[in-house]
């Protein structure tokens, strides 16, 4: 039986490297459950322009590979394994892997959020080089260029919004007549000289694989089933991301979209009542900033929660 441990991170983007950085430091030898995408939404990213420290920026999966090494220099170990069962309410707490049990004094819950995609081979090929879900991370590098949106709710919007800041003419593509949006966003989308609605239209393929980067789509109305080209230079998805708790459902308070709620920061309750010893950080109770610092912020919050839990409670 494995010996029990003081801390386990569930995660290994920026807020669980970051929690597992503090904890190591703090001497709690934390053990980092990798999951089923090790990095997290960075491990796909290309430059990051916009973490502080590094003026030329840094590419994604460097930013996570340093960031690794930085735990592990002090104590923090790692495995490649995801959860199939938790028992929050045991103590200490139990975690049940591919490879065995766990047991653990503290949890800190840093499992992520994940993009939700149109599912398309060409779009996943191009991730990164073209193709993104986040608008503040990569509108940018799309400055003067025309780019599309895909989806019909408050997040196509703002998205779509946002990126006028940047690209020459966005066209937001939407598969349904209406939209699910807010009448004040759609509003606000329709009334923007750079921003062309088109309803009842799908993306059936992303062209540019043979450049290895975006040149436009292949469309279809869903009404005619008419295909047509759209030439532009990026793709972004705006239907929004799913937040990797289900696991937790009925053992932790959880929002309507899944997102983990927290009191406190990243203190996890379950009925309103926190759970002892168990935190979340990161996209997976942050639904409204998911940027790879606001990660790294929680993720340090949530460290030195832990590390206070395990002092008041004698280690």
């Amino acid at each position: 039986m494995r010996e029990i441990r003081d801390t386990v991170i569930l995660g290994s983007g920026c807020a669980g490297l970051t929690a597992a950085i503090y904890t190591a430091r703090a001497g709690l030898k934390p053990l980092v459950l990798e999951g089923h995408e090790p990095g997290g939404q960075l491990s796909i990213t290309t430059l990051v322009e916009n973490f502080p420290g590094f003026p030329d920026g840094i590419l994604g999966p460097e930013l996570i590979d340093n960031m690794k090494k930085q735990a592990e220099r002090f104590g923090a170990t790692f495995e490649l394994a995801h959860l199939n069962k938790v028992d929050l309410g045991a103590r200490p707490i139990k975690l049940h892997t591919p490879a065995g049990e766990i047991s653990t004094r503290t949890l800190i819950v840093a499992s992520g959020a994940s993009a939700r995609w149109l599912g398309l081979k060409s779009e996943q090929a191009l991730i990164g080089h073209g193709v993104s879900s986040c608008a503040t991370c990569d509108g940018f590098f799309f400055r003067g260029k025309e780019i599309a949106v895909v989806g019909g709710g408050d997040s196509a919007m703002e998205e779509a919004l946002f990126l006028t800041r940047f690209a020459s003419k966005v066209t937001l593509l939407h598969r349904r007549e209406s939209f699910r949006a807010s009448k004040i966003m759609l509003e606000r989308a329709m009334a923007h000289p750079n921003i062309e609605l088109r309803t009842n239209t799908v993306v059936e393929e992303v062209l540019g694989l043979e450049e290895k980067e975006v040149k436009g789509l292949r469309l279809k109305d869903v009404k005619t089933g008419v295909e047509c080209e759209l030439k532009i230079s990026g793709l972004f998805l705006g239907i929004g991301h799913e937040p990797n708790a289900k696991m937790f459902a009925g053992q932790m308070d959880l929002d309507g979209d899944g997102y983990i709620k927290t009191t406190g920061n990243v203190l996890t309750t379950h009925k309103g009542a926190v759970i002892p010893g168990v935190f979340a950080c990161g996209d997976v109770q942050d639904r409204r900033y998911r940027q790879a610092i606001t990660a790294a912020g929680s993720g340090c919050m949530a460290a030195l929660e832990a590390e206070k839990y395990l002092e008041e409670h004698g280690r």
